[in-house]
């Protein structure tokens, strides 16, 4: 269970904040009814989960009325959701587990996932995507191999990377370099402890598509667009943030 600066965010509270969050990607305010259709539950047991998130400060909600977010909901529930879409994609992009299998064990994952994790799970992908030596075979190796598939008859591939092997990739460079409008693919969160883990739990990870807005005069804060929501990153995060131009 999460610690805020006004109590304690169990598991169930953290699907609602995440579940306000899509919402709210998709319209401007959430609704009680919306929120229950989502969730496929009854209206009736949504108003007290969201009384619950309205005393820890976490959403803006007049009972019957619209509910938002307040900024320390919005960190908390793009913390929550950004453990989410990790784990969707290394269940289903690297174990290959059904979209269903994915989501039920994401849901029930995510909020016990320590930071550890989180960032270890984000250093295989940028391993994969960054990395000059990252075989460009490597997931097609794992997923054809027949160990990896529990059959009798022995792996066909080899384990070894030829040396001296690089794999192919475009030009990287920083979202602070990036020109306002230009959009990027992230390829790595070049920065390690807090300023990391803060860039991960903006929803900063590895394929995620961000495009600059603008930055300030004096070199910061750095806007970006990010799943349909501004944020504002201070020079240094900018600069850690590595992309290829789409």
């Amino acid at each position: 269970m999460a610690q805020t600066a006004q109590g304690t965010l169990t598991g169930a509270l953290e699907d609602y904040l995440e579940t306000i969050y899509q919402v709210l990607q998709r319209q401007p305010f959430a609704r009680v009814r919306d929120i229950a259709k989502a969730r496929e539950v009854k209206a009736g047991s949504v108003s007290p989960a969201l009384k619950r998130l309205a005393d820890l400060g976490l959403v803006r909600y007049v009972q019957r009325e619209y509910v938002t977010l307040t900024d320390e909901g919005e960190r908390e529930a793009r913390r929550v959701y950004a453990r989410h879409q990790l784990l969707i994609r290394f269940f289903t992009e690297i174990l290959q587990m059904s979209p269903e299998s994915a989501e039920r064990d994401a849901c029930r994952i995510e909020h016990s996932m320590s930071d550890e994790a989180m960032d270890r799970m984000v250093r295989f992908f940028e391993y994969l995507s960054a990395c000059p030596n990252s075989p460009p075979d490597f997931l097609e190796r794992f997923h054809g191999c027949s160990i990896v598939h529990g059959d009798a008859a022995p792996c066909p591939h080899h384990c070894t990377v030829a040396e001296g092997e690089e794999a192919a990739g475009g030009h990287s460079m920083s979202v602070f370099e990036m020109r306002p409008g230009e959009i990027g693919c992230v390829t790595q969160v070049n920065a390690e402890g807090a300023i990391r883990q803060r860039l991960l739990d903006m929803g900063i990870l590895p394929d995620t598509r961000v495009e600059l807005e603008r930055v300030a005069p004096t070199g910061e804060p750095v806007w970006i667009r990010l799943d349909g929501s501004q944020l504002a990153l201070r020079r240094q995060e900018a600069q850690a943030v590595l992309v290829n131009r789409v």
